[in-house]
């Protein structure tokens, strides 16, 4: 694709000329009934709303989320957010330098190594029933979509390879606490943290933008990996009843509260501490990702984000390793 400046990076004044992507498309009115186009778009550094408010009509027929468009306009301040106006619109041709892989965003980790990683780390579990199970369930056809899927739509880790590089965070976590804890059944937590967010490839639909599927808010991805891992259990010769239940168990409760859509609240050492390491990655990658988006804009915090009820500090290494040494030493 042409170079151009990404979203984030664009500031209040600023023209655009821009191959951008939809993501939300929807037609509106304001409170004196003018219609107009509220539009989400977005680069791989993030989103931007969009509004277009004049000769939309053949446009609005014909766009669609996950098209990728030329827009023209100005950046304008909206109650503290960026925001486009759009002067000029116009989707994207078979001829123009872009594809969608230009607007999606991916994991800053080679995708070759954490899939070796992960491979590496199931070769590693002892218990022959586990190991058949997570094969069964990462067959060839799950796991091209399981190392691609992002973790979440919007929160954490959401770009594509996210939901591999929070899992293999989660089993770095949960590897620790067995080294600490040696009550702990490893294969089982092990395999707990590979398959808990399993459904999240039925859950997500993630070829062009990232969006729940009707099955996704139908069932939700705990209940699809729950019923994932009871059907492969069933395929897989005497394998123990109480073993699967427990294995279920750590996929049902993984999000540790009824009102955090948990349908059981943690119950084993296992569960316990896959919930503990599953809020610990996608906490520290959120707020670090919330932060890296406002590192442009003014003043020490960010905007209040209410998923995490709170807004963040944006600390700065302000100091170099030899600077703090000569402080330290006068």
């Amino acid at each position: 694709m042409t170079n151009q400046l990404e979203i984030i990076k664009l500031k209040t004044g600023d023209t655009v000329e821009h191959f951008i992507m939809i993501t939300k498309i929807e037609e509106r009115t304001t409170k004196t009934n003018k219609p107009y186009v509220d539009l989400e778009l977005r680069d791989k550094s993030t989103s931007i709303s969009g509004k277009l408010w004049d000769n939309f009509s053949q446009f609005l027929l014909d766009a669609k989320v996950g098209d990728i468009v030329k827009v023209g306009g100005i950046i304008e301040d909206f109650r503290g957010a960026p925001q486009l106006k759009i002067n000029k619109i116009r989707l994207a041709t078979p001829q123009d330098p872009c594809s969608a892989d230009d607007f999606v965003p991916k994991s800053e980790r080679d995708i070759s190594v954490m899939t070796r990683e992960l491979e590496n780390r199931i070769k590693q579990i002892s218990n022959p029933f586990l190991k058949k199970l997570i094969t069964t369930v990462l067959n060839e056809e799950n796991l091209k979509k399981y190392i691609r899927v992002p973790a979440g739509k919007s929160w954490h880790h959401a770009y594509v390879h996210g939901l591999l590089e929070h899992t293999l965070e989660i089993i770095k976590i949960c590897d620790l606490m067995c080294s600490f804890h040696k009550e702990i059944n490893q294969d089982l937590l092990i395999t707990g943290a590979v398959l808990h967010d399993f459904g999240k490839i039925q859950e997500l639909s993630f070829d062009s933008g990232f969006d729940y599927t009707d099955k996704g808010k139908l069932i939700g991805h705990i209940v699809i990996a729950a019923m994932e891992v009871e059907k492969a259990a069933a395929s897989i010769k005497n394998f123990p009843v109480e073993l699967k239940d427990q294995l279920i168990h750590i996929v049902l409760s993984h999000q540790g509260k009824l009102e955090h859509a948990s349908p059981v609240e943690p119950k084993t050492l296992e569960a316990i501490v896959l919930y503990h390491a599953d809020e610990l990655s996608a906490k520290t990658n959120a707020y670090k990702n919330a932060i890296k988006l406002e590192e442009s804009s003014e003043g020490n915090w960010t905007k209040f984000l209410p998923l995490a009820n709170t807004s963040l500090y944006k600390a700065t290494n302000s100091f170099t390793d030899e600077e703090n040494k000569t402080l330290f030493d006068n």
